[in-house]
């Protein structure tokens, strides 16, 4: 395995649970705009776009068109407290600390914004093992999968045919494909098997313990036929 090896990694539901914080976050938003959630409300399905495109989502029923208004008052929140409410898969640490001792360079890609997802990160302990941390910017800026992965590989000079993205919704397949890359689909996140294959996925990978085996089969494997 070469150091010039990189393996591209999405956060929420690839990394971490984040469903608590962010489900804190969204009723708070919620509720700062005057609507009464149901405590239960089910937002998995809505974790993984950029935040404008989930509080969109989650105000319809309300038939209100307050998007900034509400991922405003979600970001206060979530800056408060809610980041907090993320546990790592199990196995996770074990699987990073696997990809670096392998000589991969690991980067975060993830539509959270680079602020929150650089506390996760140091909160949890997992912040040596990156090479770099990416997320949106203020303003909009990289919120979505293609333009930000386009940014990491020129920021790093990364090339697409060494280096993988990993992730568990469709945005992280299609983006890497858009950029050239492949893509690795988990299964153990907030996308289905059959959102990830419908997507394209190159690959799937149903457990954390199979992670790091299968970033490095596959990164081996496209380059020795390159």
């Amino acid at each position: 395995m070469t150091p010039t090896c990189s393996v591209l990694l999405d956060l929420d539901g690839t990394l971490i649970d984040s469903q608590p914080g962010i489900l804190a976050s969204c009723l708070a938003a919620l509720r700062a705009l005057g609507h009464e959630p149901d405590e239960t409300l089910d937002i998995k399905r809505t974790i993984g776009p950029p935040l404008e495109d989930m509080m969109q989502l989650l105000l319809q029923p309300y038939g209100d068109d307050r998007v900034g208004e509400a991922a405003a008052a979600y970001r206060q929140h979530y800056g408060e407290s809610g980041f907090l409410g993320s546990e790592p898969y199990p196995g996770i640490g074990s699987s990073l600390k696997e990809m670096q001792q392998a000589g991969l360079r690991i980067y975060l890609a993830t539509s959270k914004r680079e602020t929150f997802a650089s506390r996760i990160l140091h909160h949890l302990g997992f912040a040596t093992y990156f090479d770099g941390i990416h997320g949106s910017l203020p303003g909009g800026g990289l919120d979505h999968k293609p333009e930000l992965l386009a940014h990491i590989l020129s920021q790093h000079n990364v090339l697409p045919s060494r280096s993988l993205m990993v992730g568990d919704r469709r945005h992280d397949i299609s983006g890497a494909h858009a950029v050239g890359m492949r893509g690795l689909g988990v299964l153990w996140g907030y996308g289905t098997r059959d959102e990830l294959e419908a997507a394209g996925a190159d690959r799937l990978v149903e457990s954390t313990a199979d992670l790091a085996r299968t970033v490095l089969s596959m990164v081996s494997g496209k380059l020795s036929a390159s």
